[in-house]
């Protein structure tokens, strides 16, 4: 990455000038290695021992320090979300919401604040894949003036359950098994499907979980929901009902099955890499942030609780209004000092936005700062500088494990009058923070909050009546390959019977498929639709899609070079694919130089491909590694850009029917329908 580009985004940044006081740079020239005491080391390669053949001795300090150092380098894994990956980026208010919401960073127009964002799995450790069918975490750190608001969303905008009390379970359930520790990063077990039949207000996520959303082409293509639902406050003391989302600028767009568990292979990293490419081209990832709002008095109004978080709020009842532009333009400097020792927590809010009822909301605030606790074994995790607010920090709080600044102040404790009764408090008119004094009234209970809570299956067969024929197909197949993989007959004949509420038809499908008796009863009376709920009516664009070109030698210059010049003018990224690296020369002396081989790449880590084929060393394995390539590629619905000397690897048979296939040959507009065909991504009646 071109780190002064970097560099000049942030000018004026205080995030960024924070950061850099921490930073040190260890290997510059001159620079003498030390131990940690700044003691300069002249031996940093053999231990020390009694005789050349005797043995180490204790007293070398020096080995010491340094293995010991090396024993402790890691911290505990998150317990979930282990495997993720954090840059940095800015956010623009598109306007005021001065009228809705005190707080600072939406108060105008224009007003930039920056962030954190960290995109994570949910099921797998740190050495999963990027592409298991799994939960997102989507979190965003903004460090604004008033100190540090945690924004903390899901790719889906409704969660697995409505009662915190069951985070244990559902991790337990979702997680390797305890007795092998297997599988890893799937929920391709029966004990999960098993948690699901016995607590069935999963089911709405779930079928979320197992669309197409459940697998993301790209972080830069995934939405986010923060799942819960906050308040608005004003400074009139006004609270207003929202709930966030995070849309991305490229449209929402995903893995097929098959697709994502053979990149998982190839390219564990792939979405980490992906957003990686994307930042150092410069092309960076944006999202839009939209609310949707719902007045204090029109709480009761809907046909479901709008504090269950297990229920969405649909966009055609309840519009989203976007306000602001969030874009990663910067990579982390260290991934552990950074990205490994960030922390998140929903209970980091500032002045004008607060808690609602929410009870999994409630449940949150205390689970995430606790996991932090314990896995920085120390109260301090919030100075490190990844954590640190871009505002002065002033309190009563001391000690803990690895506290770096020296409180010398002679006063600790509050209230005061030796140092003046400070650090003082803030009055709300003044900017400090003050909580909604909503009533709260009632009988101490575990009863639900309302029978709607109850109703699982209502907004399931939303879900399911909003998808495309395509989608649904590929739903079905991903229930068949999940509860297929369960070994007890009970938990997916019983499955069978609980996704009948959703759809008859699809769980007589699933039944069929996985071996096991069709469902005795029928789906809930649900006919509406949400057309917001389809990726088909996301945008589709060309832009940073991935094509790989297949090419030799003797190919047509002047054709090859205009349709390069085509994708590269639309923001097509592009790798030059053949059998060695080194150079390509063209038939009339036009080179390219190679990024991959057939044998250090695969056909799954591009979203289209260009034929252009050509003369090779051995022509053989040559054609049909290109073959191999088109096989996979067809199959998977990508669309594929054949050049005139690409077309005898392929030929229209009865069996196929080459949709989203161009050619070049007697075809003046190639490079504009070739982009178009892009920009579709997947041909869906493709046979």
């Amino acid at each position: 990455m071109d780190k002064e580009k970097g560099k000049k985004l942030f000018e004026g940044n205080n995030k960024e000038e924070q950061l850099e006081q921490s930073h040190q740079t260890n290997s510059e020239s001159e620079k003498k290695m030390t131990d940690e005491n700044g003691v300069k080391v002249s031996n940093d390669r053999t231990s020390l021992r009694a005789g050349n053949r005797g043995p180490l001795l204790f007293q070398d300090f020096h080995f010491y320090k340094k293995q010991s150092h090396f024993n402790r380098e890691r911290i505990p894994e998150k317990v979930v979300h282990a495997r993720g990956f954090g840059v940095y980026g800015e956010f623009e208010a598109y306007k005021s919401m001065k009228a809705l919401t005190c707080a600072d960073f939406l108060s105008e127009a224009g007003r930039k604040t920056p962030v954190f964002c960290r995109f994570s799995n949910f099921i797998g450790n740190k050495g999963s894949k990027d592409t298991a069918q799994d939960i997102r975490g989507f979190a965003v750190k903004f460090y604004t003036q008033e100190g540090n608001y945690d924004m903390l969303s899901l790719q889906f905008p409704v969660f697995v359950l409505s009662d915190a009390m069951k985070f244990m379970d559902v991790t337990h359930a979702a997680k390797p098994n305890p007795v092998t520790d297997t599988p890893q990063a799937t929920v391709a077990h029966e004990r999960f499907w098993d948690y699901v039949v016995n607590n069935q207000e999963s089911a709405h996520m779930v079928m979320w979980l197992m669309s197409l959303r459940g697998r993301p082409r790209s972080w830069r293509m995934m939405a986010g929901w923060p799942i819960n639902t906050f308040r608005f406050i004003n400074e009139q003391g006004k609270s207003t009902f929202v709930r966030f989302k995070w849309e991305p600028k490229l449209g929402v767009h995903s893995l097929l099955l098959d697709e994502a568990n053979i990149v998982g292979g190839v390219d564990p990293d792939f979405h980490r890499n992906d957003l990686i490419e994307a930042i150092e081209k410069g092309i960076y990832p944006e999202y839009e942030l939209g609310v949707q709002l719902i007045e204090e008095d029109d709480e009761f109004k809907y046909d479901f609780v709008i504090l269950d978080d297990t229920k969405l709020w649909p966009e055609e009842v309840i519009p989203v209004q976007y306000i602001g532009k969030l874009s990663l333009n910067r990579l982390v400097d260290n991934y552990f000092a950074e990205e490994e020792q960030s922390a998140f927590d929903p209970s980091n809010l500032v002045p004008g936005i607060d808690f609602s009822n929410d009870p999994v909301l409630q449940g949150r605030s205390f689970a995430y700062r606790d996991t932090e606790l314990h896995r920085h074994h120390s109260a301090n995790f919030e100075e490190i500088p990844v954590n640190k607010p871009i505002v002065e920090q002033n309190n009563n709080l001391q000690g803990s494990y690895l506290k770096h600044e020296s409180d010398v102040g002679y006063v600790n404790y509050h209230k005061n009058s030796l140092a003046e009764n400070t650090p003082a408090e803030t009055s709300p008119e003044e900017g400090g923070y003050e909580n909604y004094p909503g009533k709260v009234e009632g009988d101490i209970t575990r009863e639900v909050p309302s029978d709607s809570f109850n109703d699982y299956f209502s907004q399931a067969r939303l879900f399911w009546n909003s998808l495309s024929s395509a989608e649904k197909q590929d739903l079905i197949d991903t229930f068949s390959f999940h509860i297929g993989s369960a070994q007890s007959e009970s938990v997916k004949q019983q499955n069978v019977e609980m996704w009948a509420n959703v759809d008859q038809e699809m769980a007589s499908i699933i039944a069929d498929n996985i071996g096991v008796e069709p469902p005795k009863g029928n789906h809930v009376s649900v006919t509406k639709s949400s057309p917001a709920l389809s990726q088909l009516n996301t945008p589709h664009v060309a832009i940073t899609q991935k094509v790989g070109v297949l090419i030799g030698n003797g190919f047509n210059d002047e054709e090859v070079e205009d349709v390069m010049k085509e994708l590269k003018e639309n923001g097509v990224f592009i790798e030059i694919i053949s059998e060695k690296l080194g150079m390509v020369t063209g038939a009339d002396g036009t080179k390219m130089k190679v990024d991959k081989t057939f044998l250090t790449t695969s056909p799954v880590l591009y979203d289209s491909l260009y034929i252009v084929g050509g003369n090779a060393s051995n022509p053989t394995k040559f054609n049909q590694e290109i073959m191999e390539f088109i096989q996979l590629a067809y199959k998977h619905l990508k669309p594929i850009g054949i050049a005139t000397t690409g077309e005898p690897h392929i030929k229209k048979v009865e069996t196929n029917n080459l949709e989203g296939v161009v050619f070049a040959t007697n075809n003046a507009d190639f490079g504009k329908e070739f982009v178009t065909a892009i920009a579709q991504q997947r041909f869906w009646n493709r046979m």
